[in-house]
């Protein structure tokens, strides 16, 4: 089935719908006996397009369609966490609560015409690598790759990439210290 111009099949559909409409809003995955984590989970398992074991997508975390997403095993999305339908994480991330990824920024080259009037730039994807650690309210600027091992402090506004292993932290994003280097 189409729907503006994407591919859906009937399971994803009904998927999406349940976890807007229901899931979403369940309690956050440690409380009741879990059972929140695991409607999120069977209803985000099939919607992505690669969904890892042991996937934890948080109370009240947004994704667009999902159905680009791939997201590797023991991997999470925090509460109230915003990524977009396009991202790719790895096996073993963390992401706290309210994190912001961004996809696009608008257009501002021309100065002839107001901003308002020049759309978007091209959408960026953002790919987050194994054993990653981010933190409270970190917004990410589109298009960030999150090497393997980075850990990204609360409240950062990751607008540049950083080697692996890296501590990044402020706004502007800054290297705190590399991990390897003790």
């Amino acid at each position: 089935m189409k729907i503006r111009g994407r591919n859906f099949k009937f399971k994803q559909i009904i998927c999406l719908f349940l976890y807007y409409s229901f899931a979403r809003y369940l309690p956050k995955s440690v409380s009741f006996w879990g059972i929140g984590k695991q409607v999120r989970y069977f209803c985000v398992k099939n919607i992505f397009l690669k969904c890892g074991k042991n996937v934890n997508v948080e109370r009240g975390a947004l994704f667009g369609s999902g159905l680009d997403i791939i997201i590797g095993d023991n991997s999470s999305i925090g509460i109230n966490a915003v990524v977009p339908s396009n991202i790719i994480i790895g096996d073993n991330v963390m992401m706290g609560p309210n994190c912001y990824v961004l996809e696009k920024n608008h257009a501002f080259s021309r100065i002839d015409i107001p901003m308002i009037e020049q759309d978007y730039e091209e959408k960026k994807q953002t790919i987050i690598g194994d054993d990653v650690w981010i933190g409270r309210q970190v917004l990410m600027t589109p298009g960030r790759i999150i090497k393997k091992g980075t850990i990204i402090a609360a409240g950062t506004i990751l607008c540049k990439n950083f080697d692996e292993y890296s501590v990044v932290g402020g706004n502007p994003s800054k290297l705190i210290r590399n991990r390897k280097n003790g």
